[in-house]
């Protein structure tokens, strides 16, 4: 991974030893700046062998703009190229530099962002004849900045500083938010564990990943570890005396200290399953976070990361429940959630992003992070389209029984005189005499196959829905999502279920005819199934899959040359949902050719953020999210990323519930742009800047 090539800014030192530098000089490097304490704070200082003072050659000034001055032996302090945005902070940045004898050019990710003429701004008298370019040692030595630098270069034309950004980014390690299980958040923020003895504490689960700056995953394989630290000071956790360790893990049911069984980095996601031995209540009411680290690879920030401050609690369901509840009934209708306050997709924002559903029976046990607080009851008739191209619609519920399943939801109902019950009640007792008025010719799945889709996690949904759609009637499906609705109470998992079987019927069928039953297929073959398979799916009313779709298609697999089937399953498990949701009549213009093109591709979240620095707040990208995939219940919905009135990018999930309630319900919807519009964050459509 070429970790050598990383070292601290203070290091840095470029000499002109052999460097023809009659035409300019042109500096590139990658820049990870820690935190700037002290402001302003020089970079890189110019070291002049004729002079006995030092002038700056690259400075953070107070607002955290980059400054570029000249090489110049008398040098003004006015005379500088300068970056308008502010710098940004523990995340790496490529910064070029071009410096000639009438030009100053300022750099970052590849494009310019700042320029001053030296012509005039150095013909004047107040300059002597020994102004001219001089050729000093440029280092970061004496920099007060906690800065690291990567593969620092002198190139030879201004042409490379392009080609030099994109030939071998950094990497950084980061935790994926979707991957969390069993992580609660109360109502400060603070991520909530059970924790403590061994009777008592629960398995949670992360994962981090470890990517370069294009968000491609690493292929060689490191080792992650993950420790206990206390959030104010980072100091390790306290190991009690002949007690177990505070930190443990998971590995074949037998639980070992998080340091002794590091998690191994696959394709470059390393994946852990933790448990929390210590209490918060034993340490002084301290906050605890979770450290993940590469030792082997070097003591650097950007080979760690810590987790959001973490809460470890005893069991006690009762105040759980009750704190849960009181939060639900506080929250708002919204469109860009369609039932609350709005959700993020991340913790980027400065609202919660890591909820849970109230403990209505035993069943609901648990959600990853970014699903929703609270899930309005939405009698949706979910209509998916032929694959094959008919224009025929196929309904996955019929009138009647659609009918008797949004009465059974909507409205209380007795039974043998005892007492009324809805999807949101709270107690476990009347949402099981729920279950059993449904009548047994209707849905012959299992109360079993309920509780293992309720208490499983992704992996284990996707499974079972396999299997369900292999036997079950479209009719028992949807049955049995209202049956899962009522249970979790919430309906937000309902339109997976119901698409399953035909997602997995049409994924088998284009995996057979891409594959020929060959194991592997060569990845070409496949992008031209997958583009054939797409445009039936979306009635050929959308426009085609480009080369930047594809290409993150392939990153979703994971594949290189050779695709297998379990990287085709990958991408089909993501495009299909996004397809489904294309081929809705209010959202199809959303991706159409014509101008203004409200969804530009598929796109990362990383992508999107560099497209929308440095531009006006409200402006904003929809996007399709790379970490939703079915049967998450976001599996297809949009997510809007947008910068806020602070300056700052957030992300916020669309919902389409919302849009397909107000059409199940024969409300007349307005078009989906100007309900976008309509949103105080949201104010014009920005666009992509992708990388060449």
């Amino acid at each position: 991974m070429g970790i050598q090539d990383y070292g601290f800014l203070e290091d840095l030192q470029v000499e002109f030893k052999d460097y023809d530098a009659t035409n300019g000089v042109f500096l590139c490097f990658w820049f990870y700046l820690n935190k700037a304490s002290t402001l302003p704070s020089t970079i890189l200082l110019q070291n002049h062998s004729d002079v006995t003072s030092h002038a700056p050659f690259l400075l953070l000034d107070e607002k955290k703009r980059l400054l570029l001055y000249p090489l110049l032996t008398s040098w003004r302090e006015d005379v500088y190229a300068t970056s308008e945005s502010e710098f940004s902070t523990k995340k790496w940045v490529h910064v070029g530099c071009e410096v000639t004898e009438n030009l100053l050019r300022l750099y970052l990710d590849g494009e310019i962002v700042g320029e001053k003429s030296l012509t005039s701004s150095l013909n004047n008298d107040s300059v002597s004849d020994s102004s001219e370019i001089s050729f000093p040692c440029i280092s970061g030595k004496g920099s007060q900045l906690d800065g690291y630098v990567y593969s620092a270069e002198l190139l030879p034309v201004v042409s490379s500083i392009k080609n030099h950004y994109v030939k071998d980014p950094p990497v950084q390690l980061s935790i994926d938010s979707s991957s969390a299980h069993e992580i609660e958040e109360d109502t400060d923020g603070v991520w909530s564990i059970v924790g403590g003895k061994a009777s008592c504490r629960r398995n949670f689960s992360l994962d981090v990943t470890l990517m370069d700056n294009f968000s491609r995953p690493i292929t060689e394989e490191v080792e992650v570890v993950a420790s206990l630290v206390y959030a104010d000071d980072e100091a390790p956790v306290e190991k009690p005396v002949d007690d177990e360790a505070p930190l443990l893990t998971n590995y074949d049911g037998i639980e070992y200290a998080s340091s002794d069984r590091p998690s191994k980095v696959i394709s470059g996601r390393a994946s852990f399953k933790l448990k929390i031995s210590q209490l918060s209540s034993k340490c002084d009411n301290r906050l605890f976070c979770i450290r993940f680290e590469i030792p082997k690879m070097g003591n650097y920030p950007f080979l760690e990361i810590f987790s959001r401050p973490i809460r470890c609690i005893s069991r006690n369901r009762n105040t759980r429940a009750a704190s849960l509840m009181l939060r639900k009934s506080s929250l708002g209708i919204h469109l860009l959630n369609g039932s609350q306050s709005p959700i993020l997709e991340d913790g980027s924002s400065d609202l919660p992003c890591i909820v849970r559903e109230a403990k209505q029976s035993p069943s609901s046990k648990r959600v990853k992070l970014g699903q929703e607080k609270l899930c309005a009851n939405f009698k949706d008739d979910f209509v998916l389209q032929q694959a094959n191209g008919e224009s025929k619609s196929h309904s996955w519920i019929s009138e009647d029984n659609y009918a008797y399943l949004n009465s059974l939801v909507a409205r209380p109902v007795s039974h043998g005189g005892a007492q009324n019950f809805s999807s949101d009640s709270e107690n476990s007792e009347t949402t099981n005499s729920g279950i059993d008025d449904f009548p047994s010719n209707i849905d012959p799945i299992s109360d079993v196959d309920v509780f293992k889709y309720c208490l499983g996690d992704l992996n284990e949904r996707r499974l079972l829905l396999k299997e369900m759609a292999m036997s079950a009637k479209e009719e028992e499906l949807a049955t049995f999502a209202e049956r899962i609705s009522l249970f979790s109470g919430c309906s937000h998992h309902r339109h997976q279920i119901s698409i399953s079987k035909r997602l997995i019927e049409v994924g088998i069928k284009c995996w057979n005819l891409i594959s020929d039953d060959n194991h592997h297929v060569l990845w070409e073959n496949l992008v031209s199934g997958l583009q054939e398979h797409f445009l039936k799916m979306t009635f050929g009313h959308t426009r085609s899959l480009t080369h930047q779709d594809f290409d993150l298609l392939r990153r979703v697999s994971g594949c290189q040359d050779l695709v297998s089937q379990d990287n085709f399953e990958k991408v089909w498990c993501w495009l299909y949902p996004i397809a489904f949701t294309l081929s809705q009549q209010c959202i199809t213009s959303l991706w159409g050719s014509a101008p203004p093109v409200w969804i530009e591709g598929f796109i990362t979240k990383e992508e999107a953020e560099s497209s929308l620095r440095g531009q006006d707040p409200g402006t904003f990208i929809l996007r399709f999210p790379t970490s939703r995939s079915w049967p998450h219940p976001d599996s297809g919905n949009l997510v809007a990323t947008y910068v806020g009135s602070d300056y700052t990018i957030h992300h916020r999930l669309v919902s389409l519930d919302f849009i397909y309630s107000s059409g199940a319900k024969g409300m007349t919807i307005k078009p989906i742009q100007d309900m976008l519009l309509e949103q105080p964050e949201l104010r014009r459509l920005g666009r992509i800047v992708r990388s060449q």
